[in-house]
């Protein structure tokens, strides 16, 4: 059996399901990953939780709204602290201009419950919150209210004084209903956020104007300027983006997306599920999408051209973009040929970038892991990987140790919460998830990311760190 059981897992022997050995003689699905589930006591998760799933992914990238997070000080500073690089523009569809650029990295708005709160509830205190919110921040086009784990646990009606305060703003007032404790991981709060888009503001609204080319992009958070550089290559197919999901998108977009012609789902783990909902009701169809890494971009932008007639304009912005990075290519795969390199993203990115580094820089991919992906997202990573490729969800901290000492990645491919902890074992680590120095995606970003790997293995400070000997008797056991 392909399923593997560590080491430092010998109390908690469940983890096994959750670890599996790539091995191609295994009858394809033989063997279902575990994952999705909650996280087995004893094993110190690096997840995140709804909450964050649908503040810190869904809607964290809208750039005209304010959020209310409906919370003690704790959850607040937690729903702005987990931002990550989502820059936008200050430009708006209909071509004003919105008054402050980034305002939605900058501003977050909560309640401060405290224990009296707790006891006698928190809805009173909630309007308030809104209302002076409303008059300090008048520019905004809509309010999301966030529940957390103390709104969840005491009861109070989101919804109720949504309704409410929408009806006394005269603006949309939207209430995200994923406490932390809603799922096992922050899939669930994509999950919340995506539905309740659907439900309150998808179809709600008609865009200033239509083409016959507009998409929806969808899953696609403009991390770091990724739309961006997705926006180009659709601009000169002649192909027009009336709806992000959400990167540099304005709330409007989220009400008028019935209006495409087709969708593009990027990232699939959070966003298929509006891609489905709004095909069902609307007939709007979609395609799941891949942009990393030049061959499946290539691939992406064919099917996209051929969908709308556009092969010709697709080919030649092929041809351009590969023309401009293959001389950077050719210098970073010689320089990184062979490196062992560890995948650790939270989702979909761990299927999506093994091959291409595999590909394009020769690298060699020995382990692979994701913090809230599905049964799908490992069924693609088994698929992509090599035999002996270990394979882990919900990676916990001695595990990630073990892993490093058995398979000697010589970097990892990271969040922020793993970063250090890998340089503290002398493993180099690059963030995929808010990235280094991005964008990360199409032609130019795998480009960035090979730049950021080769920066880091290449760093002279590695060389620098000292690790003593453990002496006879130090050990604690």
């Amino acid at each position: 059996m392909p399923f593997c059981l560590l080491d430092v897992d010998k109390d908690i022997p469940e983890r096994e399901q959750h670890i599996y050995i790539k091995d191609s003689k295994e009858p394809k699905g033989h063997c279902k990953q575990r994952c999705n589930t909650n996280t087995i006591p004893g094993s110190m998760t690096e997840r995140g939780c709804a909450f964050a799933g649908v503040k810190g992914v869904i809607t964290g990238a809208i750039k005209d709204v304010l959020h209310v997070v409906h919370s003690p000080v704790g959850c607040t500073a937690y729903g702005n602290g987990t931002t990550k690089r989502y820059p936008t523009r200050p430009e708006m569809p209909d071509g004003s201009v919105f008054p402050v650029e980034n305002f939605n990295l900058k501003h977050i708005v909560g309640t401060d419950l405290t224990e009296s709160d707790v006891v006698f509830g928190g809805m009173n205190k909630l309007k308030k919150v809104i209302r002076e919110a409303s008059k300090e921040f008048p520019f905004v086009n809509a309010i999301y209210v966030y529940a957390t784990c103390t709104t969840g646990l005491i009861g109070d009606d989101l919804d109720a004084v949504c309704k409410e305060m929408q009806a006394e703003l005269g603006k949309d007032v939207v209430a995200f209903n994923a406490p932390g404790f809603a799922g096992p991981t922050q899939s669930k709060g994509h999950h919340v956020g995506n539905y309740t888009i659907f439900e309150k503001l998808v179809g709600t609204k008609e865009p200033p104007k239509t083409t016959d080319y507009d998409i929806n992009l969808i899953g696609e958070y403009n991390i770091d300027g990724d739309y961006w550089v997705l926006e180009k290559y659709f601009e000169d197919m002649g192909i027009n983006v009336l709806s992000k999901f959400t990167g540099d998108a304005t709330h409007g977009e989220l009400c008028w997306m019935h209006k495409a012609k087709l969708s593009l789902v990027r990232c699939q783990r959070s966003a298929t599920y509006v891609a489905k909902l709004i095909e069902e009701k609307y007939g709007v169809p979609y395609l799941k999408v891949d942009f990393f890494g030049p061959e499946y971009c290539a691939e992406n932008l064919r099917a996209v051209g051929k969908y709308f007639g556009k092969e010709i304009e697709a080919e030649a912005v092929i041809k351009k973009e590969m023309e401009k990075i293959q001389p950077e290519l050719d210098f970073y795969k010689s320089k990184l040929q062979g490196k062992k390199i560890w995948i650790s993203a939270g989702g979909p990115k761990s299927w999506h970038l093994s091959k291409p580094i595999e590909q394009y820089l020769g690298m060699d991919v020995v382990a692979l892991s994701g913090l809230f992906e599905h049964e799908d997202g490992y069924e693609k990573m088994q698929e992509r990987a090599k035999d002996g490729t270990i394979i882990i969800d919900d990676p916990n901290t001695l595990e990630m140790e073990e892993v490093v000492e058995k398979y000697q990645p010589e970097i990892v491919l990271g969040g922020i919460k793993e970063k250090y902890f890998f340089h503290k074992l002398g493993v180099p680590s690059v963030m995929i998830h808010s990235y280094e120095n991005g964008p990360y995606i199409g032609f130019e970003g795998f480009v960035n990311m090979a730049r950021d790997i080769y920066t880091a293995i290449y760093n002279p400070a590695w060389k620098l760190m000292e690790f003593e000997e453990e002496e006879p008797g130090d050990s604690n056991e």
